[in-house]
């Protein structure tokens, strides 16, 4: 066995289809299947999950591999809804294709992406998604002074302030808040999002590119 190897842990609905895939990639030298419940999975793990559809039983799949926290997935799936391939995504798929376009050099290709840290959709999927979160964003969102990343207009300019340095008393005047709100605002998102204080605070709303 190789180190090169990238080792995949398979999830299939049914074992006619777990078959079928095991035995298109089991020779192929790139990646190595190994058992999940028994064989320590590395950090280059890739999750390959093939479902006909994105269900009940699919969910309670994802659920469990977040919990067992594998954050490397590839998903094979048949046609998706906008709210189901929104779903995928939000929970943390790095890559989707078609039952229909799967074939071994694709998975192959996407295991060998998702174990480098990148994700892949095919464009018309990748079109639909960007369309629904756009769509979110304008109708649901914006109206409700809030954005994707769940931070209110209000508390991303407090936490403006608190990137350039300000004390609480200089925002609330600047503002026309009491010292007590812009407390309460600092306080609301640091609980939130579990940040430890401040700074923390700061860090998070420049990596999500609010401030």
């Amino acid at each position: 066995m190789s180190s090169d190897q990238i080792p995949v842990v398979l999830h299939a609905t049914d074992v006619i289809t777990r078959a079928g895939v095991v035995s298109a990639l089991r020779s192929r030298p790139e990646i190595r299947l190994v058992e999940g419940e028994t064989e320590e999975q590395d950090q280059r793990t890739v999750v390959l999950v093939v479902a006909e559809r994105w269900d009940e039983p699919a969910r309670q799949l994802f659920r469990r591999l977040q919990v067992q926290g594998c954050g490397s997935v590839v998903l094979v799936a048949g046609d998706m809804s906008d709210s189901d391939l929104l779903e995928v995504v939000s929970i943390g798929v790095s890559a989707v294709i078609r039952r229909a376009e799967a074939t071994p050099d694709t998975l192959v290709r996407l295991i060998k992406a998702t174990a480098a840290g990148d994700g892949a959709l095919p464009p018309d999927l990748l079109a639909r998604l960007l369309n629904r979160v756009s769509r979110l964003q304008s109708q649901v969102l914006h109206p409700r002074g809030w954005d994707l990343a769940g931070v209110s207009v209000r508390e991303a300019e407090v936490l403006r302030m608190v990137a350039e340095g300000l004390e609480t008393r200089e925002i609330a005047e600047r503002l026309c808040y009491s010292q007590r709100t812009v407390k309460g605002i600092l306080h609301d998102v640091t609980s939130r999002f579990q940040l430890r204080n401040r700074a923390h605070a700061v860090a998070f709303a420049l990596r999500e590119g609010l401030i």
